[in-house]
């Protein structure tokens, strides 16, 4: 299976090179691959992943030089659902250009890099952790068949794979057409996606650890509230894991 799964591989790569030569989709000049998400080395050289000092509750970086563990102010008035939200990246380009691309204009060959950034960071982390399972958030049904995807399905389900922790796309639904968060403040955030989700059906949990994924973490609103519903349900912990945090 391994060597037929390996076959088609690479006359799928084969394919792609012939539609999309192997050059960078963002710089145009230097080399990238399909198994590299057409993301050449120099663009990849300015993606800055995260690291301490960070805000342990919602990850958010901070400058200088804190060698002690803390909670930012904003977390200490907030009351997340979530016990921690970590993200691989700082939320600037190319990486929002990237994912800008690949949620709206269906640039679906920029995933592998993507999910790359993701693995690389939450990798090390759940490993450790063990969650039980990785649940994306959910798309409002009308908005999933105009993108024709759910970019947190696809990279929850490239996390899974590598971490081989079961991925569980049935257990949340978003229930409210939520306008979108981008230009709305902190509060209207929260009071956009206070109830637009809701357990499938009767689904009860048994202290479960969960994994939440999503593209982007900016104040934690969404994911906040998914955390809500899974634990109102029986959840245990739920982490939050995002490829790109707002600052």
């Amino acid at each position: 299976m391994s060597a037929l799964l390996d076959f088609a591989k690479c006359w799928l790569n084969a394919g792609l090179g012939l539609l999309y030569p192997e050059v960078c989709q963002l710089c145009r000049e230097a080399r990238a691959t399909p198994a590299e998400g057409y993301v050449c080395g120099g663009c990849r050289a300015k993606v800055r992943f995260i690291q301490e000092p960070f805000c342990q509750r919602c990850g958010r970086p901070f400058e200088g030089a804190i060698t002690t563990q803390f909670e930012c102010a904003s977390c200490q008035e907030m009351g997340w659902h979530f016990q921690t939200a970590r993200s691989a990246v700082v939320a600037r380009d190319p990486v929002m250009e990237v994912i800008h691309r690949y949620k709206y204009q269906r640039a679906l060959w920029f995933e592998p890099f993507l999910a790359d950034l993701l693995i690389r960071a939450a990798g090390p982390v759940l490993d450790q952790q063990k969650p039980s399972m990785i649940v994306p958030v959910p798309l409002y049904p009308t908005k999933q068949r105009e993108r024709e995807f759910n970019q947190a399905d696809r990279l929850a389900r490239r996390l899974g794979a590598a971490m081989q922790i079961p991925v569980n796309n049935r257990l949340l639904r978003r229930v409210v057409p939520t306008r979108t968060q981008t230009q709305l403040s902190r509060q209207e955030r929260l009071a956009n996606v206070h109830n637009a989700f809701a357990m499938r059906g009767s689904q009860r949990l048994n202290g479960e650890r969960i994994v939440l994924v999503d593209d982007v973490l900016t104040t934690g609103a969404t994911t906040s509230a998914c955390a809500r519903v899974l634990r109102a349900a029986g959840a245990g912990d739920v982490c939050v894991w995002t490829v790109a945090r707002g600052v």
